[in-house]
């Protein structure tokens, strides 16, 4: 049986991990990859598909995170190889755990670059600098901004120096309360979003573009689109990195890890499909571009907030709650490295912020200059940034979702397992069993081998 509490502290209660989960796993990417994607692959079609690839993929590997997590009660790393040693196993699987630590500093790194661009459109909007613009000065504005490499540090900065206040203060007076209160608030604005567009917008163009299954266009693009599904379902949950396993270990035992994940995993969903009801009448009202990344959100909704009442304050919101997303998602991904240093180097909890805070600050300011003043070196093509992204969401993260699956469904013993997942040997968990022995990891495979180029190679993509 796992040990009764963690030395970090414990959640109060299901739902506060609850919350601090989906904020982990709602991110940037929820607003302006997952809507995009859906659209561009048969609407609820997609959707249809992508629900599937979250139950069969998603939720097993996140239970078996947040069950190896619980299980050992340290930080990845340590919990890692102390669970392996427990079954006799090689103490190498705490490798798992460095890669998950490696993973989020880089994803960390640029993310907070990232991150800083909504806090200064946040800024922008408010100041009326959308009013009236059109898509060349909207692009103009955007270029000059990621362009001017002393704005990019100083926001870069203030997002960290955000990031670091939170994980500071602890498990129950840093991240249980941020989350309390951020996770509440996204939704709201979210909600208030969705009504505003839907007023200012074309809210049924929105929902057929979102909704309306186009069997069609799917099966063109089948192969395609069940990858990006099967990618869309492993990493819009945040798994691989370490994060979900740190919240897990903060986790009651008494608290249902299936039930848990569920919710957080319909939770994400939700928040994916209302950010695109809150973007997409806007989009498609003034005839613009529903493109894919960042330039969906910098470039294009710009121009809508210029050209509709009120632009300026719900622009301003709107970046509000980008900021909110991205808050929650930093946090958990600076815990795991602070969790591991407190335990095996002795730091106080502020001291670790700050320093694993500092190293992913540097880092970031290596991928914010490769944006400008460095770029034009590159690493096999890609900029430092473009090269961490690239790492991490390519290899880093499907080989960690990979092992985890098979630590939790071949290395870990039933009895473990059982015992973490409500001790009854039931339908439910026999299911969960065959999927995490089984059907996730070779899906996520599937997806390592297309991030990596394999298929394009071999001439299946």
């Amino acid at each position: 049986m796992s040990a009764t509490t963690s030395i970090h502290g414990m959640w109060s209660t299901r739902l506060a991990f609850i919350l601090a989960a989906a904020g982990s796993a709602i991110g940037l990417g929820n607003v302006w990859r997952f809507p995009y994607t859906a659209g561009e692959y048969g609407g609820g079609a997609f959707v249809l598909v992508y629900l599937l690839c979250v139950a069969a993929i998603g939720i097993p590997i996140m239970m078996a995170e947040i069950l190896i997590g619980r299980r050992g009660r340290q930080s990845p790393i340590n919990t890692m190889r102390t669970l392996a040693e427990r079954e006799g196993k090689p103490a190498a699987w705490s490798l798992l755990g460095w890669m998950g630590i490696l993973s989020g500093f880089l994803i960390l790194s640029f993310y907070s670059v990232i991150a800083g661009w909504t806090l200064a459109y946040v800024v922008r909007a408010a100041g009326g600098a959308f009013t009236g613009i059109d898509a060349a000065a909207s692009k103009a504005m955007f270029d000059g901004f990621v362009g001017n490499p002393e704005a990019l540090f100083a926001w870069h900065t203030v997002f960290m120096v955000l990031t670091v206040m939170v994980v500071a203060r602890g498990v129950a007076s840093g991240l249980e309360q941020s989350v309390k209160w951020m996770m509440p608030a996204l939704f709201v604005l979210l909600l208030v979003m969705v009504v505003y567009a839907g007023w200012a917008g074309d809210l049924g163009a929105a929902a057929r573009y979102l909704f309306a299954p186009d069997f069609a266009r799917l099966q063109d693009k089948a192969g395609e689109a069940i990858l990006s599904a099967m990618g869309q379902a492993f990493f819009s949950l945040s798994l691989g990195m370490g994060a979900i396993m740190v919240y897990g270990s903060y986790l009651r035992h008494d608290a249902s890890i299936a039930r848990s994940t569920v919710m957080i995993a319909a939770t994400d969903t939700l928040v994916a499909l209302l950010a695109g009801l809150a973007i997409f009448p806007m989009v498609f009202a003034h005839g613009l571009e529903p493109g894919s990344g960042p330039g969906l959100i910098f470039v294009t909704l710009p121009i809508a907030f210029g050209e509709i009442p009120g632009g300026s304050l719900f622009g301003a919101l709107f970046f509000v709650l980008l900021v909110f997303a991205a808050w929650t998602s930093s946090i958990s991904i600076l815990e795991p490295v602070v969790a591991w240093l407190v335990e095996n180097r002795g730091f106080s909890r502020v001291r670790a912020a700050i320093i694993g805070g500092t190293g992913a600050w540097l880092l970031g300011i290596a991928c914010l200059l490769s944006l400008n003043l460095w770029s034009g070196y590159t690493v096999a093509g890609k900029g430092i940034l473009d090269l961490f992204d690239y790492l991490t969401a390519n290899i880093l993260l499907p080989l960690g979702g990979i092992l985890i699956a098979i630590f939790a469904g071949w290395v870990l013993p039933r009895a473990a397992t059982l015992d973490e997942l409500g001790g009854t040997d039931s339908a439910g968990y026999r299911l969960w069993r065959f999927l995490i022995r089984y059907v996730a990891p070779a899906a996520v495979a599937l997806v390592l081998l297309n991030g990596v180029g394999l298929f394009k190679v071999i001439g299946l993509a």
